[in-house]
């Protein structure tokens, strides 16, 4: 029996991983802070009474809270604030057909076989600061809260919500 046949294919670190480093990087919980493609200031926003749902439009409909198009931006800044370079150049992202590409500051690796749906959490009150922290503090988003399963269960328990592996994971 030849090496390869023996302990499978050399090349594949596990099924669960791309590389070494990242299977590194998961084990030992490392991630990079994005970098955002404008740098929005939800404190800002916040204080002109903005709610998240304003932007984050899906949050109360379905599974994804769904990061803001140009299109969502302009709703506002077509009349609001066009002078500033910020603006202008999302502006000139929509004159092109293109968007911004907002990098995910919360979410589950793929293999960690998580199904996160925001409408339930929204529908059954639980605050978006509770998970996303206070963001009226916050200029561009941080993560600030690290929602990893034991935060999730304590929680569960405490809004006596299922707790049951399937509520969760696939």
């Amino acid at each position: 029996m030849d090496e390869a046949s023996r302990w499978g294919t050399p090349s594949v670190l596990t099924t669960a991983h791309r590389s070494a480093g990242d299977a590194f990087r998961a084990f030992f919980d490392i991630r990079t802070d994005p970098e955002q493609p404008v740098a929005f200031s939800h404190q800002l926003h916040l204080s002109k009474e903005l709610v998240c749902t304003d932007c984050h439009e899906g949050v109360e409909r379905g599974p994804v809270a769904g990061l803001p198009s140009v299109n969502t931006c302009l709703i506002c800044h077509s009349q609001i604030a066009t002078d500033r370079p910020i603006i202008q150049q999302i502006t000139k992202l929509q004159e092109q057909g293109r968007d911004l590409a907002w990098q995910r500051v919360y979410g589950y690796p793929r293999e960690a076989h998580v199904r996160f749906e925001h409408a339930p959490h929204i529908r059954s009150g639980v605050e978006c600061s509770t998970c996303h922290g206070d963001l009226s503090q916050q200029t561009v988003a941080t993560r600030v809260v690290e929602m990893d399963m034991a935060y999730c269960v304590n929680c569960h328990k405490a809004k006596q919500a299922s707790n049951d592996c399937l509520t969760c994971h696939y």
